[in-house]
């Protein structure tokens, strides 16, 4: 697929640049645990990523979203494709090499009660990395993890503590600290305030933007409320079963959608006013279906009411330019 059409006015060359990502898991069965079978998590996919930008990826609960993320920072070895941060190969580098970009590609996970590991004190896990990579002293190693504590609304007594000493906005504080301490230029948020109640989660998000704005971070933003996606993205994709189908800037997502799946998306987002609840909504009918048979066609033609022949037998290209839409009849 040709690069322009993801540019969407961006003058800059990309920080990451994703080609027909492939991750399929085997299904195995029998004593001999022989392969009948695959699950299409992430199935052919390209996106562009550019500096300073913060790209949202948004669907359904088992679309491929944390799949794609943890594949880009190679927690997931990839089944076919490529992700080149800064033009490298992620996927080919030997292990020494990966240790180097490890310190710039960074990922904020969603749990931040498993994330961290429980044996270890909060000065472990963000003094032990500036050691290893940056080769600071302790104790300028020190100095430095207080000072990041103080700027993720931390108090520098947190060092001596452990993470169960901690509740779960504080933890994923702590997360954030961690991914941010070796100054990173692009950070992969797995859904970073989906395991926080909703009053924390305003202020996690006000956090991400001030670090990004202070450090001159570049994210991928992976969320399944829009309500987050909105407040923090420049641009969104929009995914469903492996695969993205709209992708564009966040106003043009929002007041413009395209793929009537998009548009589902948005009319289940709750709406405050009254004036705006009446008006024509897509209602989505049945489960989503297995990936590891997806639907022939357009995957999301068994949930469409706009589903035309067309849409069972021929699978839609993502096009359109600066609004890309992978659907046969988008919406006007």
């Amino acid at each position: 697929m040709s690069a322009i059409l993801h540019k969407a006015q961006v003058s800059s060359d990309p920080i990451l640049r994703i080609e027909r990502v492939k991750k399929y898991y085997p299904i195995r069965k029998g004593i001999f645990s022989k392969t009948v079978g695959h699950v299409k998590a992430v199935d052919d996919i390209d996106l562009l990523v550019f500096p300073g930008e913060t790209l949202g990826i948004v669907g359904e609960s088992g679309c491929g979203k944390s799949t794609l993320g943890r594949s880009i920072v190679r927690l997931e070895s990839l089944t076919e494709g490529s992700v080149y941060y800064k033009e490298q190969d992620v996927h080919r580098m030997s292990e020494s090499d990966m240790r180097r970009v490890r310190s710039e590609l960074q990922i904020i996970f969603q749990d931040p009660y498993a994330s961290l590991n429980p044996r270890k004190r909060v000065s472990e896990l963000l003094i032990n990395p500036l050691l290893v990579h940056v080769q600071m002293t302790p104790d300028e190693a020190r100095k430095k993890a207080m000072e990041l504590l103080d700027i993720v609304g931390l108090s520098k007594h947190s060092l001596n503590k452990f993470p169960h000493e901690f509740s779960g906005g504080q933890r994923q504080r702590i997360g954030i600290a961690r991914a941010i301490i070796l100054q990173p230029k692009l950070i992969v948020c797995d859904e970073p305030v989906s395991a926080l109640d909703v009053s924390i989660q305003a202020q996690i998000l006000n956090l991400l933007k001030s670090l990004q704005n202070n450090f001159q971070l570049t994210y991928l933003f992976i969320a399944h409320g829009l309500g987050a996606v909105k407040f923090m993205s420049d641009r969104i994709a929009v995914m469903y079963l492996g695969k993205i189908v709209e992708l564009a800037r966040t106003s043009n997502i929002f007041n413009h959608p395209k793929h009537p799946y998009t548009k589902a998306l948005l009319d289940a987002y709750p709406v405050p006013n009254p004036l705006f609840r009446d008006k024509e909504r897509i209602i989505l009918s049945g489960d989503v279906p297995n990936p590891a048979a997806p639907p022939s066609g357009c995957r999301f033609h068994t949930r469409c009411p706009m589903a035309r022949p067309r849409c069972r037998e021929e699978q839609p290209e993502l096009l359109g330019g600066q609004h890309l839409v992978a659907c046969h009849y988008p919406l006007s």
